[in-house]
């Protein structure tokens, strides 16, 4: 099987390094290149086209939510966010510029190879803390959600979903069976063309799959 090719993109050395190698002792990624800014960022990715690019958002010359949008715009990687900062309108920026992922930088080694995998494999992937405060500050969805293809009892159960309730929480709240909550979150996920509850979040809060 192929190794998963990344870049990095972060203005501090050490983050850069650290990252660099975790990954490289691990044969399932390769580290094409590093990158100190986004403008490098867009470089190295137009260059060497990785599967995945880990973008810091606050770097020089170029932020990461503006290297998101182009790297994004040209359909040329799938860009995981990693920061520090969980600010709640970095992430909406973030996300509406087609992020695939946001994950805050206390993680451990496993955690980001997990969340790599999963924005490899075209599974959208949000920090449990961003999930939760991106979910507070929106409760409306996005241009770009399409709710024309859900009935007003599927909106409700996935307005439920972005609120953060699990299945038993969606049943008490409706009155519903869990078995029932499970039977409508599949039907959602078929219309929607979407894989999991995350990703139905997602959706309704960004807009984006």
């Amino acid at each position: 099987m192929e190794p998963i090719k990344v870049i990095i993109a972060d203005d501090s050395d050490f983050v850069r390094d650290g990252m660099r190698i975790i990954l490289s002792v691990d044969e399932e990624f390769e580290v094409l290149g590093c990158a100190a800014n986004g403008k490098e960022a867009v470089r190295l990715t137009k260059e060497y086209q990785p599967d995945v690019i880990l973008m810091d958002i606050q770097m020089p010359v170029m932020d990461g939510i503006e290297a998101t949008a182009e790297i994004v715009r040209r359909g040329i990687g799938k860009v995981l966010i990693l920061t520090t900062f969980d600010d709640d309108q970095l992430v909406k920026a973030a996300l509406q510029n087609g992020a695939a992922g946001y994950l805050i930088k206390n993680h451990t080694p496993e955690q980001l190879k997990q969340t790599i995998k999963s924005v490899y494999n075209g599974i959208h992937s949000l920090d449990a803390k961003v999930f939760h405060n991106v979910t507070e500050f929106r409760s409306k969805p996005l241009e770009g959600f399409d709710a024309n293809l859900f009935t007003a009892r599927e909106i409700e159960i996935i307005q439920l979903i972005a609120e953060g309730l699990s299945n038993r929480g969606i049943a008490d709240r409706l009155f519903l069976s869990e078995g029932t909550v499970k039977n409508y979150i599949s039907v959602i996920l078929e219309k929607g063309n979407l894989s999991h509850r995350t990703q139905v979040a997602v959706y309704y809060l960004t807009g984006r799959k």
